[in-house]
């Protein structure tokens, strides 16, 4: 998601995310870790799935209690991913052995999800504002569990747009998604099923490097949720 859900009191995109899973009471787990596991964060998760009818659970490493994390991801029917600083994140999913769980639980079939800095994890690289709030720096850094590059809050940050352009045109970033707040791509497997949106202006589009070193932008067709 480039931005939505819950974080913003934006239920369709979560109910997208819960219709994909097959179980009277999923399981879902928040992983906080962008956002240094703010508990103000995860009690609005937890309040936001009950109201869903889940399981909620979360995952926190600045305080963590969970010592088998493999285990406790397989475990889970959909692990969401919170947003925040991503290079941060990910430098503490290493630490931790999260990064080698994630991989495994998405290889068994875990949906995962996330929003902003929990989308650009699941790929090679990403625009990021960790370094400097208000901005959009390349992160050549990511699970790679999807190729190419996301970027978050693609209309709703002065930045992205114009950076990311420029980033794909020198190469600095592969060619990848992005999606504007309240618009969410879904990949199966490693392919894309489709781009969906809960507000009528939000948009998803794939960036590409054209033989001339330009970048193009291409507008993708986009399903409306209901609210």
């Amino acid at each position: 998601m480039g931005g939505g859900g819950f974080s913003d009191d934006d239920p369709p995109l979560d109910r997208y995310v819960l219709d994909l899973v097959d179980a009277p009471r999923p399981k879902v787990c928040f992983v906080g870790t962008a956002s240094g596991d703010a508990e103000s964060y995860r009690l609005k998760f937890f309040e936001a799935f009950t109201r869903h009818g889940c399981e909620p659970t979360a995952l926190t490493l600045f305080n963590r209690e969970v010592a088998d994390i493999g285990a406790f991801l397989g475990e889970q029917h959909v692990v969401y991913v919170g947003g925040g600083n991503t290079a941060v994140m990910l430098a503490a999913w290493r630490v931790h052995g999260v990064d080698a769980a994630l991989r495994a639980a998405w290889d068994a079939g875990v949906v995962m999800a996330g929003v902003s800095a929990g989308a650009n994890c699941w790929f090679e690289a990403s625009t990021t504002d960790s370094f400097l709030l208000g901005g959009a720096d390349a992160l050549p850094d990511g699970l790679g569990l999807l190729q190419g590059s996301f970027t978050p809050h693609y209309a709703g940050e002065a930045a992205r747009r114009p950076s990311l352009h420029a980033l794909v045109a020198s190469g600095a970033l592969p060619p990848g998604l992005a999606c504007d707040d309240f618009a969410a791509v879904h990949v199966v497997g490693t392919e894309l099923q489709e781009a969906i949106a809960s507000r009528a202006d939000a948009g998803a589009y794939r960036v590409s490097r054209a033989a001339d070193g330009t970048a193009i932008e291409e507008a993708l067709p986009v399903r409306r949720l209901s609210r």
